[in-house]
């Protein structure tokens, strides 16, 4: 069993994005793992594994544009089931 279930994924679109403190958010107020979120000011990727993948869409959405949004079941996938 996983600890972090949803492997969410996304795209950042907005104005004055700073991947820094996207990532200190991230660190102080989800709890998860595998974190990536790098880009610049205008566009940011995001990947991370957790259990409330709507949370970081919420967070997310809130700085700008989110768009290619995906989350995946990875204890699913795990048992060679669609994600």
């Amino acid at each position: 069993m996983l600890e972090y279930r949803y492997d969410t994924q996304l795209l950042i679109e907005g104005e004055g994005l700073d991947e820094d403190e996207i990532n200190a958010y991230f660190r102080q107020n989800f709890k998860g793992d595998c974190l990536l979120a790098v880009g610049d000011e205008e566009l940011i990727k995001i990947h991370y594994h957790t259990n409330e993948p709507w949370k970081v869409l919420e967070y997310c959405a809130s700085l700008g544009e989110i768009f290619d949004v995906v989350v995946e079941d990875m204890e699913r996938q795990s048992r060679g089931l669609k994600g």
